[in-house]
């Protein structure tokens, strides 16, 4: 038999099946989505937007008196929870808890959120006179210490880079910017990435795993610098994709 014999493929070997479309992405109309920290602008401003897209969404709080009280201003059928029957109640779980209090936050919840998809939107910064600048946690990301504190669960990082701003405003129809996407597991990445493309003019962009987190949400110090510069509220788009 000669090399060229070799090579060839069996006659009856089964044809290799076609790559997956990345944007053939689940239904995620039916799940419930809980936002912790939803009290704040950044939990508020999703919350908002995913309810006016006809997602179910519990905002949690460590108050329930809090979380509710927020969930009757935005309407839309939202609901308020304490944080912890929130984790319990959802299907999706985002984090927008303010940084110093994200570790404490999970670690609290970590019964809670057994088996749940978290997604992390939490960005590290500082400020001083100088502006707004990145921190590094010990695990690398924001993301990476959630996946450390939350081993039961299924963590994945997104919705970093969105003005809360533009979430919040009720005149604005369309949010104009791509969100990345970084995860383990390609069909928890999928379901993220479907649940963002829910709000009109946002995509879900997969962008890596957790390790990539860092960068990502390093850059929202950046944006905080074109804002000022340019008094605007900057989001992202992905070219070529």
């Amino acid at each position: 038999m000669t090399s060229t014999d070799s090579a060839q493929q069996p006659a009856d070997a089964p044809a290799k099946a076609p790559a997956k479309d990345p944007w053939d992405l689940p239904d995620v109309s039916g799940l419930v989505v809980g936002v912790l920290g939803g009290t704040g602008p950044q939990g508020k401003g999703l919350a908002y937007r995913l309810a006016r897209a006809g997602q179910k969404v519990i905002i949690g709080s460590r108050a329930a008196e809090r979380a509710q009280a927020a969930a009757e201003e935005l309407g839309h059928g939202i609901e308020g929870a304490e944080n912890a029957e929130c984790a319990r109640r959802s299907d999706i779980v985002i984090v927008a808890v303010p940084w110093e209090g994200h570790g404490k936050t999970l670690e609290a919840l970590r019964e809670d959120l057994v088996g749940k998809l978290v997604v992390d939107c939490v960005n590290p910064l500082g400020f001083d006179k100088k502006g707004a600048y990145a921190l590094k946690p010990e695990e690398g990301s924001a993301a990476e210490q959630a996946a450390a504190l939350l081993p039961d669960s299924r963590v994945t990082a997104a919705f970093h880079h969105l003005s809360a701003v533009l979430l919040e405003d009720p005149e604005i129809d369309e949010i104009d910017t791509d969100v990345m996407v970084l995860g383990e597991v390609r069909a928890d990445v999928e379901i993220v990435q479907a649940l963002a493309g829910r709000i009109p003019g946002m995509r879900g962009i997969f962008a890596g795993r957790l390790r990539n987190a860092h960068q990502v949400e390093a850059l929202v110090a950046n944006l905080i610098s074109v804002n000022r510069r340019y008094k605007a509220h900057a989001g992202l788009r992905v070219t070529d994709v």
